[in-house]
């Protein structure tokens, strides 16, 4: 037998070999993902097509209705309203305020001209070490709308009248803070990606006469745009499910005005025992993420 033909002989038992070093390798990741993210998506598929409850007959003997729950949600317009506040909610503070801002954080970072980066990155980084409990109570205290709050001290020093954010513009201020909690994540996922973009082009543009603005469009942006993308994956997908800052800080009011989604199958599932219910917005908004998340994908040019 030649040498070709014992490595031929030899190449199926190193192909199981290396499946087998592979599956062992995956098999923990693969568990884990099976019973922390299939498992319960799946329970709460099957849990909004019961009429599942907290207390009552409907927690004792749930009964199978099928696609009932989903019907009254999709017909609902408390529903629809919240998903369109979320929307809202994603939009300005995650999409536009977050990008634009961890961005810009970034690229001052990056600058030559820039002194005291140290100071300015701890402080672009010390909201996302704070608790969102504690962020959220320490915003509600500071935009109390009694004379207490810090706010009205400080518009006191100057002789302005009491003012209440969180009353006379819920959505805007839960926006303006959600997006203060989130520019450090954006700035390190972004200073990360310009790290990888060559000097050499940006000099090149520059001898061309490209002024910061183009270069950033025409060189930098492309370069960087699988990165950008993920970002807007993972900050979407946290973003729809931020819960605590906006229910602690608002609870959903006033009236309704900052209902989000979370907060809308927060209500239903555990303040009206509505289990069956909740589970199926909770599916509805699982399936409108995975539309947006290969919508992301596709934008990116990523393999999926």
């Amino acid at each position: 037998m030649t040498s070709a033909d014992t490595l031929l002989s030899a190449r199926p038992g190193h192909r199981w070999r290396e499946r087998g070093a592979l599956s062992l390798l995956l098999g923990p990741s693969v568990l884990l993902i099976a019973v922390f993210v299939i498992a319960p998506a799946a329970y709460g598929l099957y849990l909004g097509l019961t009429d599942t409850q907290l207390t009552g007959w409907g927690a004792r003997d749930p009964q199978f209705v099928g696609l009932d729950n989903f019907r009254d949600l999709l017909g609902s317009k408390d529903f629809l309203a919240s998903l369109g506040r979320t929307g809202e909610f994603v939009l300005w503070s995650a999409i536009i305020g977050q990008t634009v801002l961890g961005m810009l954080a970034a690229l001052l970072l990056r600058a030559k001209w820039l002194r005291g980066k140290g100071v300015f990155g701890a402080l672009i980084l010390l909201p996302m070490v704070v608790p969102e409990v504690v962020a959220s109570l320490t915003w509600a205290s500071v935009l109390s709308s009694d004379g207490d709050g810090t706010l009205n001290r400080l518009l006191g020093l100057f002789g302005s009248g009491a003012a209440a954010p969180l009353q006379d513009h819920p959505m805007l201020s839960v926006i303006i803070i959600n997006v203060w909690r989130g520019i450090a994540f954006a700035m390190i996922m972004f200073q990360a990606a310009l790290e990888d973009v060559p000097d050499e082009l940006i000099e090149a543009s520059r001898v061309d006469g490209a002024s910061p603005l183009q270069v950033f469009r025409h060189v930098t942006l492309p370069l960087i745009r699988g990165p950008v993308f993920l970002y807007l994956l993972l900050t979407t997908i946290t973003t729809v499910g931020v819960f605590g800052l906006v229910f602690f800080l608002t609870q959903g009011g006033p009236g309704q005005e900052t209902q989000l989604a979370s907060i809308y199958i927060f209500q239903r599932a555990f303040k009206y025992s509505q289990i069956g219910l909740g589970s199926a917005a909770s599916v509805i908004l699982l399936v409108l993420l995975m539309i947006l998340g290969l919508t992301y994908a596709r934008l990116a040019k990523v393999k999926v």
